[in-house]
C-alpha cells in the first residue's frame, strides 16, 4: 500500500464508521502533487461519490483569501495597517465597549481608540460572533445582522447595524474572533466601488486561475456541489443545514450581502493555487499577488505575549502555546506545541480551519501544502457529547500520515 493509499484508507475508516460523509485530501511538496484522495460521498441524498472537482462551502477558509485581497490594496498604498477604518466607514466612529461581555448591551464604556485595518486583519477589533456567547450580546447580534453567511441586509445597512452594537473588547486589545474579516471585505468592496465577489475575482481568483471559487455556485456547476452533511439528535449522519441559520437552503438571487469571512465556495485545486502563495517567493505559475514583504507580514505573529496568553475562542486559549496570529491566519511559532487543528509544521507554517471541517496549511520550511476538505455540520452541544468529531480525527490522521511520507 502506498502512502497515498494509506491516507485514503485511514479517511475511509472514519467514513465507513458513519462519522464523516466524505472528504478530499491533497499533499503538494517539492513543487508537485504527491498525494490525492477522494473518499466517501459528495451527497448523502443522491449517493453521488466524492470527486476531485467537488465544490465545498469552505467557511472560515475564506478569511485568508479575503485578507490577501485586502493586502493587495495595502500594497498599492490604499491604506496602512494603523489607519482607522473610519476613513472608509464613518459608521464606526464613537464605538462603545461592553463593560461585561455577559452583561446588558447598554452597560458600556467608550472605546479607547478607533478600530484600525490592522485590528481587522488580526481580529483585535473587539468584534465577535453572536453564537459564541450566551448573554444579551448573542441575541443582539442575531437580531441586528441575520445569518452569518446569508443575511437579508444590504452591505451598507449590515455595516451600520454592526457599528451600532457594542464591541466586546477594546480595539487593539485581545484577539476576539468574529466578524472582523466580514467588515474588512465590505470595506475593500466600498473602496473599490464594486461587489466583494468582483474584487476577489479581479485580485485573487482570476490571477491564480481559481475557476470554481466564489460566493455562489453557478447553475451549470450545481451537480458538483457537496451536499450539506451533519448529524441528527441521535448522532446519526444525515443531510442537514449548518446550525444557527448561518445560510439558507437556497440563497435568493437578489441577496447582496456576502461574507468575506465565511461565505466562499471552492475546490481542492483552487485552494491549492491560493495556498501555494505562502511557499517560496509567493509566485504561483508566474503570478505573485503580494509584495514579498507583505506576504511576510501575513506570516509574522502580531500578537503580544500577553495577547497570546489571554485571547480566547469558545472557552479555549488557542494562541497560548504553539501558534501566534499573523494577518488573516494562524502562524506556527513553537512546532512541538502546535496542535494540528489549526496548522502544524515548521516555524512560519500558516493555516486556518473552517467550521464545516475544511483545513489547510502551507509549510515554508519543507515547501509543502496539505489540504483537507469536507462538509461536517454540527452543533456545539453535540461536540460536548462526542458527536461530530470525525472530521477532527480525519484531519489528524491525514496530517500524521502526510507528514511521514518520504521527502
Amino acid at each position: 500500500m502506498t502512502d497515498g493509499d494509506s491516507i485514503a484508507a485511514a479517511i475511509g475508516e472514519i467514513v465507513d464508521a458513519g462519522d464523516l460523509g466524505g472528504a478530499v485530501t491533497l499533499v503538494w511538496r517539492g513543487g508537485r502533487e504527491v498525494q490525492f484522495a477522494a473518499v466517501g460521498r459528495r451527497d448523502l441524498e443522491t449517493g453521488a461519490p466524492m470527486t476531485r472537482d467537488a465544490i465545498f462551502r469552505i467557511a472560515s477558509l475564506s478569511k485568508p483569501i479575503t485578507s490577501t485581497a485586502a493586502l493587495t490594496l495595502f500594497d498599492e498604498g490604499r491604506f496602512a495597517l494603523d489607519d482607522p477604518i473610519t476613513q472608509v466607514a464613518p459608521e464606526f466612529a464613537d464605538m462603545r465597549v461592553l463593560r461585561d461581555v455577559n452583561g446588558p448591551v447598554e452597560d458600556t464604556v467608550p472605546a479607547n481608540r478607533s478600530i484600525t485595518f490592522g485590528d481587522l486583519l488580526t481580529h483585535r477589533a473587539g468584534l465577535t460572533y453572536g453564537g459564541f456567547h450566551s448573554g444579551p450580546i448573542s441575541e443582539a447580534y442575531a437580531k441586528a445582522l441575520g445569518g452569518d453567511i446569508d443575511s437579508e441586509f444590504q452591505p451598507d445597512d449590515w455595516l451600520a447595524r454592526l457599528a451600532a452594537l457594542p464591541l466586546i473588547g477594546q480595539p487593539g486589545g485581545e484577539l476576539t474572533y468574529g466578524h472582523a474579516t466580514d467588515v474588512l471585505g465590505l470595506l475593500i468592496a466600498r473602496m473599490e466601488g464594486a461587489p466583494l465577489g468582483d474584487v476577489l475575482q479581479r485580485r485573487v481568483f482570476g490571477p491564480l486561475g481559481m475557476v470554481d471559487s466564489g460566493f455562489v455556485v453557478p447553475p451549470e456547476k450545481h451537480d458538483r456541489r457537496v451536499g450539506n452533511c451533519g448529524f441528527d439528535a441521535a448522532g446519526q449522519l444525515t443531510a442537514r443545514l449548518a446550525p444557527g441559520d448561518a445560510f439558507l437552503p437556497r440563497r435568493p438571487d437578489d441577496m447582496t450581502y456576502v461574507s468575506g469571512g465565511a461565505g466562499l465556495w471552492s475546490t481542492l485545486d483552487d485552494y491549492l493555487a491560493f495556498a501555494r502563495t505562502f511557499l517560496g517567493d509567493g509566485s504561483v505559475d508566474g503570478v505573485q499577488l503580494l509584495k514579498p514583504q507583505t506576504r511576510d507580514l501575513m506570516r509574522t505573529n502580531h500578537l503580544t505575549p500577553d495577547q497570546r496568553a489571554k485571547s480566547t475562542m469558545m472557552g479555549s486559549r488557542p494562541f497560548a502555546m504553539g501558534h501566534g496570529f499573523g494577518l488573516g491566519l494562524a502562524v506556527v511559532l513553537e512546532p512541538d506545541q502546535a496542535p494540528v487543528t489549526r496548522c502544524k509544521g515548521g516555524v512560519g507554517t500558516v493555516g486556518w480551519p473552517g467550521a464545516y471541517g475544511g483545513w489547510w496549511q502551507a509549510d515554508p520550511v519543507d515547501g509543502s501544502v496539505m489540504i483537507f476538505l469536507t462538509h461536517n455540520m454540527f452543533d456545539l452541544d453535540q461536540l460536548l457529547q462526542g458527536i461530530g468529531l470525525g472530521a477532527f480525527a480525519a484531519v489528524e490522521r491525514f496530517h500524521a500520515l502526510a507528514s511521514a511520507m518520504p521527502r
